[in-house]
């Protein structure tokens, strides 16, 4: 077995032995059946009060819920301030749609000749757009974040001027959006990923090492590379 298997393995079995819940008692029990049951409603989408909450889980684990949801209040409150650059490509796309969906209009009335009008209409104005999506990520790449999926300008990618490959805005209410900002989660979220890493928590955190689990790591901190 050469050096970096045996601290790899090492490294698997001193996290694995933390891993593990020790006894618990009557009053840990009692609030990871409680956290669980909550956990199972939030699963479920039933709404869990606050003060239901503030009653099971601890107090730093309570004023994180408060802090990641001020995030995503923050968050909130950012995308709506949108940066000017996206406003022109968004002008443009939506006056490529409107146009479109006047051709498709024509078209299922059978006035075919005026639907290619406004289908010819629509693709240039998505290939305005186009131009203007490049020129705006050329200049600054951290636009990326307000777009619903990844966008490559390289030949044979998924992006090209027509309706349903432009990418929509993550603020944006199109059908062919492909979703919101990755950033963004619910409330009933947030309250979930609290409640469940106090169930992980519970019986782990203040669990002492061995002396046969300090020895472990006290050898594994001290091996060479």
């Amino acid at each position: 077995m050469n050096m970096r298997t045996s601290i790899h393995k090492l490294s698997q079995e001193f996290n694995e032995i933390h891993d593990l819940r020790r006894e618990l008692t009557t009053e840990e029990t009692e609030r990871l059946n409680k956290l669980e049951g909550i956990a199972d409603k939030l699963r479920r989408g039933v709404n869990v009060q606050n003060r239901q909450l503030q009653t099971w889980l601890n107090e730093e684990e309570y004023k994180q819920l408060e802090c990641e949801w001020k995030e995503q209040l923050a968050l909130r409150e950012e995308l709506k301030d949108k940066p000017s650059e996206l406003k022109r490509y968004e002008e443009k796309l939506k006056q490529a749609t409107f146009n479109y969906n006047r051709a498709e209009g024509y078209s299922s009335k059978g006035k075919h000749t005026t639907a290619k009008t406004f289908y010819n209409k629509s693709e240039g104005l998505c290939e305005d757009a186009l131009e203007i999506l490049q020129e705006i990520l050329h200049y600054d790449s951290s636009l990326r974040i307000w777009f619903d999926r990844d966008i490559s300008f390289e030949v044979g990618g998924d992006l090209s001027a027509d309706i349903v490959s432009l990418p929509r805005l993550v603020t944006s209410r199109s059908h062919e959006k492909l979703g919101d900002d990755s950033r963004l989660t619910s409330k009933q979220n947030v309250k979930l990923a609290v409640v469940e890493r106090a169930i992980h928590n519970i019986g782990r955190d203040t669990a002492p090492a061995s002396k046969d689990d300090a020895s472990k790591l006290d050898k594994f901190l001290n091996t060479d590379d």
